[in-house]
């Protein structure tokens, strides 16, 4: 988000972040808003069989998972009268007066070679057909992923569309106070649950971007108290600092080929937006104004990118080639919006947008139009889209104290994401993981 003449309210709200409480590693999901119109599921918990003892409980996450999408409302345990494994053992009639539309059934069994085979069936109710049915290996560590994988697969079967439940989050955090603060790069589960810690240092961290296999994490650390752009492998931990002109070094996004990174770099002056060839270091200056042009999104075919820009008075979004060459306005409804990012199919763009002295999450269409608010405000920012376009992710504030939301865009539950103590910024979903 800028204000005024561009100090980015992201390096404002972090500096603000060092000083807050401890912040705890695991995020805690709260569903928030009304679930108006979801689908009546029945997610009966999985039976165990051969001695198999999983230390999660399956249906458990997989009920929780849908939930959180705000397109299903699953049925509560306690209103089961009874609890079948596999289809033999259904009476269809018992769960269409229960008013389910579909129903899931499971076991989970010891696997040849160890760990275990999670075998799964979802059905139409009133039809008594099976819509799917399958298995999937896990190990012990993997359950929670093997269940986020089913239910990503139940969602999809029912949706038509790729579920985002085996994605994962990227997030900045704090704990400590004044010389003791900490600042962490977090990476969890869509659910909040798994936190890996990526980076945790004394200096602030920013605009986390992944690459589009899920490998790797860009962002900037203020390191020796100068702004650097790394890049870091997740599995390895190995990172490479890949920019670190003198002046501002930030707001990286990578290319939807996963080799080069869009920057805003105000090394010649003021700042500019460049492209980044990691394999080569070559540098493309994309944008030449004496105004400050930052926060660079790809569109989702490489082809240009958007922008924030104050060269028109008040910060808005831009438009320009990948290459370089003019630019053009996009936004003009509002006399303040920032920090766009596309839509996977790149047909639309959120961001965040200034309505009545409140900082909004809204969306317009990708060649401008008029905007849509999904969020209520206040000092809402850094928005980004679900990896399947059904959702939007923003850091906002919860009783003064920041939290991650995440909105259906077509209306439904909306998810807090939030810390027992501390403050939550900068969210990045991952793309779809397979």
């Amino acid at each position: 988000m800028l204000r005024h003449r561009f100090i980015p309210s992201r390096l404002l709200l972090l500096l603000v972040l060092l000083a807050s409480a401890t912040a705890q590693a695991k995020l805690t999901i709260e569903i928030t808003g009304g679930i108006e119109g979801a689908q009546p599921i029945a997610v009966v918990p999985f039976g165990d069989l051969d001695g198999a003892r999983p230390s999660i409980d399956i249906g458990a996450v997989i009920a929780a998972d849908l939930a959180r999408s705000g397109r299903f409302k699953p049925m509560s345990r306690r209103e089961m009268l009874v609890t079948p494994h596999r289809q033999e053992d259904i009476d269809f009639r018992e769960w269409q007066l229960l008013s389910m539309n579909n129903l899931v059934v499971g076991e989970v069994a010891p696997n040849t070679g160890g760990g275990y085979m999670l075998r799964y069936s979802l059905y139409d109710v009133f039809s008594g057909k099976k819509l799917m049915s399958n298995s999937l290996p896990s190990t012990e560590k993997g359950l929670r992923n093997a269940a986020h994988r089913i239910a990503d697969a139940i969602y999809e079967k029912l949706t038509g569309e790729p579920g985002v439940f085996a994605t994962r989050i990227a997030y900045v955090t704090s704990s400590g106070r004044g010389p003791n603060a900490r600042v962490v790069l977090r990476v969890s589960d869509s659910d909040g649950f798994n936190p890996q810690t990526i980076v945790d240092s004394p200096d602030p961290i920013m605009s986390p971007a992944w690459s589009p296999d899920g490998r790797r994490l860009a962002y900037v650390s203020f390191e020796g108290r100068q702004s650097a752009v790394y890049v870091q492998e997740l599995a390895s931990g190995r990172r490479d600092r890949v920019a670190s002109f003198e002046g501002m070094n930030s707001a990286p996004a990578f290319s939807p080929d996963g080799r080069k990174l869009a920057l805003a770099l105000s090394k010649d002056g003021n700042p500019d937006i460049y492209v980044l060839e990691l394999g080569s270091g070559q540098l493309t200056q994309v944008t030449d104004h004496y105004a400050i042009d930052t926060e660079p999104a790809w569109a989702p075919d490489g082809s240009h990118l958007v922008f924030t820009s104050d060269r028109g008075g008040r910060p808005q979004i831009y438009r320009v080639a990948a290459g370089g060459g003019p630019a053009a306005r996009v936004t003009f409804e509002g006399d303040y919006n920032s920090a766009a990012s596309y839509s996977p199919d790149g047909r639309s763009l959120v961001m965040v947008t200034r309505d009545g002295g409140r900082f909004r999450i809204a969306m317009t269409d990708a060649r401008g139009g008029p905007r849509r608010f999904l969020s209520g405000g206040g000092l809402d920012e850094s928005p980004g889209f679900a990896p399947n376009g059904s959702m939007v992710i923003y850091a906002t504030q919860n009783n003064g104290r920041g939290v991650l939301a995440a909105t259906p865009i077509n209306g439904g539950a909306t998810q807090r994401l939030s810390q027992d103590t501390g403050e939550v910024r900068e969210p990045a979903w991952s793309p779809l993981l397979r």
